[in-house]
């Protein structure tokens, strides 16, 4: 019988979840089409196989530990995925001449995806660093999921080639983006959303490798990290940041 990489994936997961003793499910945000709010039949049955076994309430052993007060360079460092595309992104628009809140814009334009979810992620993202942010860069991390659809010739953007061999040429963008678009395209701050999407980098560079340190000066200056710690702040976010932090909590 042929074992799919999915499969494998999930043979592996299940057999670190027997070394520690724990049963680790997916996400909250993938829900079991059945609507079961309970563990997953697989986690269910591993829990009779092993007495003791426990659901996942705490710290994930196999990801570092976080510091007691996690600033935002910890999450680059010890939770988000791989950051090379908005480390570049940042670099150009340092190179290009951009303020300093708008290169952390770019720095920070995918935070979502590399560290939360990948649908809606300007959204995501947006709402992720609002408390920390001047409005304006807010506003622009917000936006560049909406404005990297569409073309500005004044500017010099085009379509990104990757999102015709991506999603076809026949793709067109939700309704709820086209109505966001029409907004955002006369907004007082549309240059800013505009200035990410310009700065975005479609095609990584495999010989630029650029360092967080770059960086660390200029988010000490533009972003707001709470003296508890971000996800301890009690800040309509917190939550958010928390999940980042034990991904793998199953309450």
């Amino acid at each position: 019988m042929t074992v799919t990489l999915s499969q494998r994936a999930d043979a592996m997961e299940e057999k670190m979840a027997r070394e520690l003793d724990h049963i680790v499910i997916k996400s909250r945000l993938h829900m079991y089409a059945d609507g079961n709010m309970g563990p997953s039949p697989a986690a269910g049955a591993l829990l009779k196989q092993r007495p003791g076994a426990q659901l996942m309430m705490g710290d994930d052993p196999r990801l570092p530990a976080m510091p007691e007060a996690p600033t935002l360079v910890d999450f680059f460092k010890y939770r988000f995925g791989p950051s090379m595309h908005l480390l570049q992104s940042a670099h150009h628009a340092k190179k290009a001449g951009l303020s300093e809140k708008m290169v952390l814009a770019c720095l920070l334009h995918d935070i979502a995806v590399v560290g939360f979810i990948r649908g809606d992620h300007g959204y995501w993202g947006a709402q992720l660093v609002e408390p920390y942010l001047d409005e304006e860069s807010v506003w622009a991390i917000r936006a560049h999921q909406v404005l990297r659809f569409y073309p500005d010739p004044s500017v010099g953007y085009e379509y990104p080639q990757n999102y015709l061999d991506w999603f076809g040429a026949d793709y067109r963008p939700d309704p709820y983006i086209e109505e966001d678009y029409k907004r955002m395209r006369n907004h007082k701050w549309y240059m800013s959303g505009r200035l990410i999407t310009m700065n975005d980098i479609y095609s990584f560079d495999p010989n630029l490798h650029v360092e967080l340190d770059e960086f660390v000066d200029i988010i000490g200056r533009n972003f707001k990290q709470p003296s508890q710690g971000l996800g301890y702040d009690n800040s309509p976010v917190a939550h958010m940041w928390r999940a980042i932090i034990r991904p793998a909590k199953y309450l």
